[in-house]
């Protein structure tokens, strides 16, 4: 396996858009209550005193929605400043971001993943669940602030939903030829809501590829980020391509990450729950740094096999938690 050096962490499970793949409608959603939160000092002290000196150095800040958090731009500040940080990033649904975007920026932020699943307004408002509210527009004019403010690479997400939004890759695709933005093109993953899209199932990324080689040709890129995508390229595109394929191909040998979620927990695997710690209780509790470092370095060595076992479980089970919840 790769080095586990990359933590994902969730600062909220609430958010202002109901994406059908993340909160499924209908779905009863019981949200952390205040106090049951990791505090901005307490998330800052697990990460000085454990996650740190047990060699995390690369973050994601995730949500919910990550912008909803108070206080966000100064834990932005307070973990670029650690000296072991070697990359900060933040994935955003980016309704906020217009008037954000300078504010992360200047704190240190320099990597943002933005959610955007469709370029038809309409498509668009019934994937994020509007409730009768055009969206689309507020998310456009925050990517186009995080391109001027110099956000680079400016990734722009998108799960693919079979007869929802998969006539639109060709779209989506050719955003990267005059931009230096990387599209992310993720198989939908039934995690707490395997009844969404049961009859449609998901689409491999090997077809979604096919289609855009017919259309332009592909080449594979040179350029590699932190996660899991295979990266290719439109030839002569500025941007690039990505695909995540947690579904049909099996990444976990490359898996370099671990998730810890707005209460505390730290989950090793996004598609296993096996093997959850909650990392806040003891803290408030009082128990020792060191005694906090092992439970996590003792998750660490056993994470080869959590993520291996039950690897498709999603498809066939229930999970506890639906992905807004986990983070991601």
């Amino acid at each position: 396996m790769n080095t586990v050096d990359y933590l994902r962490i969730s600062l909220i499970d609430r958010c202002n858009f109901r994406c059908q793949y993340c909160m499924p409608d209908g779905a009863e959603m019981d949200y952390i209550l205040q106090q049951n939160l990791l505090t901005n000092d307490e998330l800052l002290t697990l990460l000085r005193e454990v996650f740190i000196p047990v060699g995390f150095t690369r973050f994601r800040l995730t949500g919910g929605e990550p912008l909803l958090r108070p206080g966000v731009v100064n834990l932005v500040e307070e973990i670029s400043a650690f000296p072991e940080t070697k990359d900060l990033a933040m994935t955003t649904n980016a309704f906020l971001l217009a008037n954000m975007a300078q504010p992360l920026y200047d704190a240190g932020l320099r990597r943002i993943n933005i959610s955007l699943d469709s370029l038809d307004p309409d498509t668009f408002n019934q994937i994020i669940g509007n409730r009768g509210r055009d969206r689309w527009q507020q998310v456009w004019e925050g990517i186009q602030a995080a391109y001027r403010v110099g956000f680079d690479p400016l990734k722009l997400n998108v799960v693919v939903i079979p007869g929802v939004n998969d006539r639109e890759v060709l779209d989506l695709a050719a955003l990267t030829i005059d931009r230096r933005w990387h599209v992310r093109f993720i198989e939908f993953m039934p995690i707490g809501n395997g009844q969404l899209f049961d009859d449609r199932g998901w689409i491999a990324s090997v077809d979604l590829r096919q289609q855009i080689r017919d259309r332009w040709g592909l080449t594979e890129s040179h350029v590699r980020g932190n996660g899991p995508a295979d990266v290719f390229q439109i030839p002569g595109a500025k941007g690039t391509l990505g695909f995540i394929s947690q579904m049909s191909e099996c990444f976990c040998d490359r898996c370099n990450r671990m998730r810890f979620s707005a209460d505390g927990w730290l989950r090793p695997c996004l598609l296993n729950e096996t093997g959850q710690i909650d990392l806040k209780t003891p803290l408030r509790q009082g128990i020792s740094f060191e005694e906090l470092r092992e439970r996590v370095e003792y998750l660490l060595r056993i994470k080869p096999d959590i993520n291996f076992k039950q690897r498709e479980a999603g498809t066939t089970e229930g999970y506890s938690r639906t992905m807004s919840q986990i983070g991601g």
